[in-house]
């Protein structure tokens, strides 16, 4: 199973998705600082999570999250 996720940045205006296959582990490394997409931005809270069977669905959603309308989906939540 593969999980799309979004976190926001609890001290700045920033929501970064992504795509796992264990997403408790990806949340520590980001909240960790070993990312360094996400380093200058924690800590980060988990806004959003959706699982799919297979990796290809999972990078549909994924795609369609970092789309305008996606990124707009994602403010909605974060507020």
């Amino acid at each position: 199973m593969f999980q799309v996720y979004a976190i926001k940045s609890q001290v700045r205006n920033y929501i970064y998705v992504g795509l796992t296959s264990n997403l408790e582990a990806r949340l520590l490394r980001h909240n960790s600082g070993f990312e360094q997409t996400t380093k200058p931005y924690l800590p980060f809270e988990l806004i959003y999570q959706k699982e799919f069977p297979t990796r290809i669905e999972a990078r549909v959603h994924e795609k369609y999250l970092k789309s305008g309308v996606g990124k707009e989906f994602l403010k909605k939540l974060a507020t």
